[in-house]
């Protein structure tokens, strides 16, 4: 059976030697073709090979990854992201909807990321794009946001988005043009990443934009009308934080 090639670029050395003895102990599969340290050296192995799998550190010594992917846009190799434990780092892939392994990471991490690559999972440059803005200006409102629904990824404005209803383990997202996407994740996931940029969790099932508040109904228990005419109950315990966001307009 022919095996599945990689690369890894790590500018660490010990990251690296761990990255490469875990890969060919415990996942005879792969074999490690070659290795690089930098951008530059990065760039003189892809010149020569493109391996099936691309192991990429985020920040290097003379560059970043994104820089590697810039010089070879036409690069067909799945790319697996290896960054370290940084905050912006895990709130910038969870809006790119891109997977990456987390230093220090464990051999299942490892495993889930590989078999992933093997099922011919490749980010689009459009993720690519929301990755590298919110890695690059941390600080900075994010304006994108990756939704992976089951047939495709697709790159939304936040802006356009005005509402995310709940339904078990999956989330509608509602927008200003009247389309809608479902995706496979719970509103507990976006309502963490969405709260930074103007979203409230209202009820249990309802995350909304706040931009889009039309009226704040109190009878019958509370509920919101959206620009879009829909409306949204308010859960008791978040009445005063809604008549707060309106007594700030």
């Amino acid at each position: 059976m022919k095996k599945t090639t990689a690369i890894l670029v790590e500018d660490n050395s010990l990251a690296l030697e761990m990255l490469y003895n875990d890969i060919t102990n415990n996942h005879q599969e792969i074999e490690i073709i070659d290795t690089a340290k930098s951008v530059v050296e990065a760039a003189k192995i892809l010149r020569k090979n493109e391996p099936d799998i691309l192991f990429l550190d985020i920040m290097l010594g003379d560059g970043t990854g994104f820089d590697i992917l810039e010089i070879f846009p036409n690069l067909k190799s799945k790319i697996i992201f290896v960054t370290a434990s940084d905050a912006y780092a895990i709130r910038a892939f969870k809006f790119s909807a891109i997977d990456y392994i987390l230093k220090p990471y464990s051999d299942t991490d490892l495993k889930i990321a590989i078999e992933k690559a093997q099922q011919q999972l490749q980010p689009g440059n459009e993720q690519l794009n929301v990755l590298k803005q919110a890695i690059t200006t941390p600080n900075s409102k994010l304006e994108k946001i990756s939704l992976h629904t089951s047939e495709k990824i697709i790159v939304v404005n936040i802006g356009d988005i005005i509402r995310c209803k709940s339904d078990n383990n999956y989330t509608t997202f509602y927008f200003n043009k009247g389309s809608k996407i479902l995706v496979s994740k719970t509103l507990k996931f976006y309502a963490d990443l969405l709260k930074e940029v103007g979203f409230v969790r209202v009820h249990q099932s309802h995350l909304i934009n706040k931009k889009y508040i039309k009226e704040f109904i109190k009878s019958d228990g509370g509920y919101l009308i959206l620009t879009d005419n829909s409306n949204v109950p308010v859960s008791v315990r978040k009445r005063a934080e809604v008549l707060e966001i309106l007594n700030s307009y």
